[in-house]
């Protein structure tokens, strides 16, 4: 069972609606020190509350709980910031 849902700052989760609307290819590090690259499709919220950002790597497609993440970094050239921390 996973712990109880954190939200986001209100801040915070802007960047990710930035990310989502330019589909922002993100490096992605989630707080069990994994890391990978994705490419950020959308944001979902669950009837119980928890958000999750929806990914995609190739022809997969994915999510994962916003409390899960601990930063963000876009490689695109043209991105509108730069490596965001979530803890």
């Amino acid at each position: 069972m996973q712990p109880t849902y954190q939200p986001l700052n209100c801040d915070l989760h802007d960047y990710l609606e930035i990310a989502c609307m330019y589909h922002y290819r993100l490096n992605i590090e989630i707080n069990d020190g994994e890391g990978f690259v994705a490419t950020a499709l959308t944001t979902r919220t669950t009837s119980s509350k928890e958000e999750f950002l929806v990914l995609q790597n190739g022809d997969h497609q994915f999510e994962i709980r916003l409390d899960k993440l601990r930063a963000i970094t876009p490689l695109d050239s043209n991105a509108s910031f730069g490596c965001i921390t979530f803890l």
